[in-house]
């Protein structure tokens, strides 16, 4: 019996044939590619994480080797990630923050040294516009602002601020040129992130 080949019977079944294998073919990729994705992803992260305590440059095993070098102990703190870190006999705490920009979410990393100054920072972000809010990311001169600014008072209220005139030198970075908005999530995103995280663990202890 000739099959018809113009029949709406054989074309339905043909491409539910083709739908399956191709379904089945990228449910295989994804499995054997998902443990290098995996690893990629917690590489990147380890590498945010030593850019604010101002590291950078290094890629694949030498930052593996850094990374287990300088990070002591990694905690959660009201769902918070904080790193204890050592560097040059420094004790530094890194918080992870997460907030909001203009066009979608925005992260980063606070490197905070014993006396509540910022050691280093490093932000990112999902969506911001290049060349304007994609500079917390892209521009480390940017970044290299936060390093020495004060992050409390004296009551232990998050002073470090985002803001577009600078009035307190010692404990605020002018905003991001042409993203105000940007600029304003990251501001926002210290404030709340920075609230319940103290220079070291001794202090929550």
């Amino acid at each position: 019996m000739k099959l018809n080949t113009n029949s709406n019977a054989y074309i339905i079944i043909y491409s539910a044939i083709l739908v399956v294998i191709v379904a089945f073919l990228l449910a295989f990729v994804y499995q054997a590619l998902k443990p290098m994705q995996d690893a990629n992803v917690a590489l990147d992260v380890k590498k945010q994480i030593l850019y604010s305590l101002n590291i950078r440059g290094l890629d694949g095993q030498e930052a593996e080797a850094k990374y287990a070098e300088v990070v002591k102990e990694e905690n959660e703190l009201n769902g918070q990630k904080i790193y204890e870190c050592q560097i040059d006999g420094q004790e530094i705490r890194v918080a992870f923050l997460k907030g909001m920009g203009l066009w979608g979410g925005i992260s980063g990393y606070i490197a905070i040294d014993k006396a509540g100054k910022v050691y280093g920072a490093y932000f990112n972000h999902e969506s911001e516009t290049a060349g304007l809010g994609a500079e917390i990311k892209d521009s480390q001169e940017w970044q290299e602002k936060f390093i020495g600014k004060q992050i409390y008072d004296e009551n232990g209220n998050v002073i470090l601020s985002v803001v577009k005139k600078i009035e307190k030198a010692e404990s605020q970075v002018d905003c991001v040129t042409g993203a105000t908005l940007t600029s304003n999530g990251v501001d926002a995103m210290l404030k709340e992130g920075l609230k319940n995280v103290k220079p070291t663990k001794a202090e929550e202890d």
